[in-house]
């Protein structure tokens, strides 16, 4: 039996969504991809929803970012979230540590408000990013059972 390489199994977790759900979340993990040099995705299939984290190493306590997938949304997920300056007051969550906003479109990353977040919080990242490393990709866990991947 052949074993899928993580980028094949990634588009096959992401191929379960509607065809909103993986337009929005293909195009905001390539745009994060291309702005954080170096980061490596690490993905978890979990019983509630496809998350793939921006992380400096492989370790998922070190990631930063994340881009998560639900039947109806795409999530960014801001992992040390609580403290980040926040004018615009986008961040939402109450958690004693992560805070998130919801995609509309990928373009939302590009909002000026939007990308200093994603500045400042790459900035407080305990380890630094490698900007000349490669990209890595590493699935860490895929749950047996899962809800939906569509809305019902």
């Amino acid at each position: 039996m052949k074993t899928m390489s993580p980028g094949a199994q990634l588009s096959g977790f992401v191929a379960k969504y509607s065809p909103e759900v993986r337009s929005v979340a293909r195009a905001a993990l390539r745009k994060l991809k291309a702005r954080i040099p170096g980061a490596i995705q690490v993905v978890y299939d979990n019983y509630n929803a496809l998350a793939v984290g921006f992380s400096p190493t492989e370790r998922t306590s070190h990631a930063v970012l994340s881009i998560a997938l639900y039947p109806r949304w795409v999530s960014l997920f801001f992992l040390q979230g609580v403290g980040l300056p926040d004018p615009g007051r986008r961040l939402k969550g109450s958690g004693k540590k992560v805070r998130h906003i919801v995609l509309a479109s990928a373009s939302d990353l590009d909002h000026p408000e939007i990308r200093a977040l994603i500045a400042v919080a790459l900035s407080r990242s305990a380890i630094p990013f490698k900007s000349k490393a490669s990209h890595g990709l590493v699935i860490k866990s895929v749950s047996a059972k899962q809800r939906s991947r569509r809305p019902v």
